[in-house]
């Protein structure tokens, strides 16, 4: 998709810090860090969200995930880190290309607070 900013930045028109690259799958710092450590996973395919997958697509979100375990002990989270995918507007997503959030380092919130 030509307009979409994560395209724009596998392409290298749009400069990152990367973290990884291969034939599928891209990572980059996120540029509004929420912890110490937060970077996302996305694949190079343009799919606007995880609703937008089906079955063909299972062998690389299964690499997107074995991944991110890689990609997060290598920065450093050794003892934990969090995953985040927002999906559609009502499930917080802001850029619509699928991506993977990879977050950790110092003290990370409850998800849910639970009373």
């Amino acid at each position: 998709m030509s307009d979409c900013i994560f395209c724009k930045i596998v392409r290298g028109e749009i400069p990152c810090r990367k973290v990884y690259e291969d034939d599928e799958l891209f990572a980059f710092h996120d540029i509004h860090p929420v912890a110490p450590v937060h970077f996302m996973l996305i694949p190079k395919l343009h799919l606007a969200s995880l609703q937008e997958v089906n079955g063909s697509h299972a062998v690389l979100l299964g690499k997107m995930l074995v991944l991110a375990a890689q990609l997060a002990t290598e920065q450093g989270l050794d003892d934990g880190f969090r995953t985040v995918i927002n999906t559609g507007r009502g499930g917080g997503q802001e850029v619509f290309h699928l991506h993977i959030h990879i977050i950790g380092g110092g003290h990370i919130s409850p998800m849910v607070r639970r009373e």
